[in-house]
């Protein structure tokens, strides 16, 4: 029965963990999925890529509303011996989707002073389903089960396990911006996160003859608070080309638990009679106590640095622009101090050229690698990360001399990662699971100049 209880210990804990920062956000504006890498901008999107590239903008009011719709797929692949599949491997098959991401942007410029504002989801972002649960559900409860008693394998019980989570990070910013000349401006602002989520989880386990619940594992626990980071811009200009830079700070997120369910109901596998409350408690009670109502759990976003240097080849035509990102993850507080199993921070390399046909259209493409400084001991069912490449391309229409329309189109191309361990999920078995992601992306929006 210990191995029960370890494995309800590392069901909460991973229900419970997920990492801000390498769930930051950065493509809020079209402009992003069509270019990727826009550093270097004064258009309305500075607002966030470059804070004080917004004092080179618009003379007046500028408003842009963004709509986008990514898809992603979250699969686990994993091999464990008492998996009755083929091989013993099993696809578990995660879905995750955020329907509308929206995105506003609002600034006012007058000669070398300009304020604005964005409303976005800065962090995470979505939805996600286990309609079959994951393997830190399956494998210990099977492991435990056969331990007991081994003529109960597989096929005499039926499993069920089910996982959903929702993550949000909804942020407000506020920059101000000033000229200094005509070559030199600066930035100052910042960011008011909130945090929403939720993570409700199950596993049951059903004798076949005769037909009687063993086993009834849940959690519904849900998470809301705030945090405040500043940030910092600059933007030099001379004749065609342009080097900016921001940093932002780290974003403390200390989020209390609404836990509405926490509970563990065990058959004693030879009596058939409920294990005591008081003893489940007993064994567990202290591995259960940071997870109970009112516990909380850091998901803080990470400091960021980023440089980028743009330069237009031909003026008013044809420009590119090539940028860096620097996220402090290891620096970012996560639950369980995930942040400590990572082997660094995150690097991203983007690059993106844009091109102006004529006065109405506007055609761009660009990339992006990020490198993420991942280890065994970081990745976890409930919130894994692979390394990847996206590519990004779409166009925008110049309906009026006000009104602009932004079309972009965005994929990831992620690398499988392949975890090995020798005690899987405390089974004293053997287990390998092969982690991959699919990410795209699809966003229009419309920019509008008073």
């Amino acid at each position: 029965m210990k191995r029960l209880f370890l494995f309800l210990q590392i069901v909460i804990v991973a229900l419970t963990t997920s990492a801000g920062g390498l769930m930051t956000n950065t493509n809020y504006h079209i402009a992003f999925d069509r270019m990727m890498a826009r550093g270097a901008t004064s258009d309305i999107d500075a607002i966030y890529s470059n804070p004080a590239g917004i004092a080179w903008t618009h003379e007046g009011f500028q408003l842009s509303f963004n709509w986008q719709y990514p898809r992603q797929d979250r699969d686990i692949t994993a091999t464990f011996p008492l998996f009755p599949d083929e091989n013993h491997t099993h696809k578990f098959h995660g879905d995750a989707t955020a329907p509308f991401v929206p995105g506003l942007f609002a600034s006012y410029r007058k000669g070398d002073w300009s304020l604005s504002a964005m409303i976005g989801i800065v962090g995470s972002g979505g939805y996600v389903k286990y309609d079959e649960g994951i393997p830190m559900f399956s494998a210990p409860v099977m492991a435990m089960l056969y331990s007991v008693n081994n003529t109960l394998t597989p096929t005499t019980y039926d499993l069920k396990s089910q996982m959903k989570g929702k993550q949000y990070i909804f942020g407000g910013q506020l920059n101000f911006a000033y000229r200094f000349n005509e070559h030199l401006s600066a930035a100052i602002g910042g960011r008011l996160s909130y945090y929403s989520g939720y993570y409700r989880g199950g596993v049951n386990v059903t004798l076949k003859q005769p037909q009687v619940e063993l086993l009834s594992m849940a959690l519904d626990t849900d998470q809301k608070g705030w945090g405040f980071a500043p940030l910092l811009g600059l933007n030099y200009r001379v004749g065609g080309l342009t080097l900016a830079a921001k940093y932002e700070f780290r974003t403390k997120l200390n989020i209390p638990n609404d836990t509405k369910t926490l509970t563990a109901t065990v058959l004693n596998p030879t009596t058939m009679q409920p294990m005591p409350a008081a003893t489940v408690m007993a064994l567990v009670g202290d591995k259960l106590a940071p997870y109970q109502d009112g516990v909380k759990t850091r998901y803080d976003m990470p400091a960021l640095l980023s440089v980028a240097a743009g330069y237009e080849f031909i003026p008013d035509k044809l420009r590119a622009t090539v940028e860096y990102h620097f996220f402090d993850d290891k620096n970012a507080h996560m639950s369980g101090d995930r942040e400590k199993a990572l082997k660094r921070g995150t690097h991203e390399v983007l690059a993106g050229i844009e091109w102006d046909i004529n006065k109405r259209f506007t055609v761009s493409a660009g990339g992006q690698r990020t490198d993420y400084g991942l280890s065994d001991e970081y990745q976890a069912n409930t919130s894994f990360a692979c390394d990847s490449y996206s590519v990004g391309l779409g166009g925008a229409v110049n309906i009026t001399g006000h009104l602009r329309l932004n079309l972009g189109y965005f994929w990831t191309m992620y690398s499988d990662y392949t975890k090995h361990v020798d005690d899987y999920y405390g089974t004293k078995l053997a287990g390998t699971e092969v982690m991959h992601r699919t990410n795209r992306v699809l966003g229009i929006g419309v920019d509008y100049k008073f």
